[in-house]
């Protein structure tokens, strides 16, 4: 029976080496390395891409190509020979250490609340009528659960918590976006449907207005003219009102006085 292939590791076996001089781990910034057991790897400082380290003895960088945008050839900085010279501890206090100082300094995420409707005048209220439809009524909670379930996930994933997205806050941020424009589409039909009512309410409460204050008898009155015979009164002066003096005698010196006076101040201005 012949035996089984067993597949061959992926470590590098090869002792090639790309000529250059080895490259220390201290002199890489931090984030670009990982250190984990079974996980050690670099970003390539040539094509910018993680690659897995391998090698106790003579550790060093796995030959790997470059990406396809920079051409997808083999990368020069395969084979590279590295100094373990930091340790996992000083590595993960490095790390944390950069971690903390980056969340310090990322401004904390704004969450811009739909702007609120503009509130119904009072003396609006007795005849806007129902205040919502039933499918917004329905779509109101769902809205609120939508928001309640992308801010929970953002509280707990920690991708979405630094500015990326994952597929569960995607899923979550696009059924909420759904939700929202079918709340907004259901307010407008609404307020259509409000303000069509109002047009056709309109005449009926002006004419009702009108009738109140007004009326066939208050038109007429308003637009009488009528012919004044001599000698009568008018219809704002009634027969109470008095027509000569009550005391002739002291009116008559009065308008004597009056007369001389006016006599005097004639003949001293001609003078003059």
């Amino acid at each position: 029976m012949p035996s089984a292939r067993v597949a061959r590791p992926s470590r590098t076996r090869t002792a090639r080496t790309n000529g250059r001089s080895i490259l220390a781990l201290s002199t890489i910034p931090v984030q670009e390395l990982n250190l984990l057991p079974g996980e050690m790897s670099l970003v390539c400082p040539d094509c910018r891409t993680w690659c897995p380290i391998t090698g106790l003895q003579k550790p060093k960088a796995t030959p790997h190509r470059r990406p396809a945008h920079q051409g997808g050839n083999r990368c020069p900085g395969g084979n590279q020979l590295l100094n373990l010279d930091i340790t996992l501890d000083q590595w993960r206090e490095q790390l944390h250490a950069i971690e903390a100082t980056a969340t310090y300094r990322r401004a904390p995420r704004q969450h811009h609340k739909p702007t609120p409707q503009p509130l119904v005048p009072v003396h609006r209220l007795a005849a806007r009528g129902p205040q919502a439809t039933p499918t917004l009524l329905r779509l109101i909670p769902l809205l609120e659960q939508a928001r309640d379930a992308v801010l929970q996930h953002r509280a707990s994933c920690s991708p979405c918590r630094a500015g990326r997205r994952c597929a569960a806050g995607r899923d979550l941020e696009i059924r909420f976006g759904e939700t929202q424009a079918s709340c907004t589409i259901a307010r407008e039909q609404q307020d259509q449907a409000d303000r069509a009512a109002r047009k056709q309410t309109a005449p009926a409460v002006r004419k009702a207005q009108w009738a109140k204050r007004g009326g066939e008898a208050v038109e007429k009155a308003n637009n009488l003219c009528s012919e004044r015979t001599s000698g009568s009164l008018s219809e704002f002066r009634g027969p109470q009102l008095p027509l000569a003096p009550q005391d002739v005698e002291a009116h008559e010196r009065r308008q004597a006085e009056l007369g001389k006076r006016y006599v005097r101040r004639n003949s001293t201005t001609s003078a003059a």
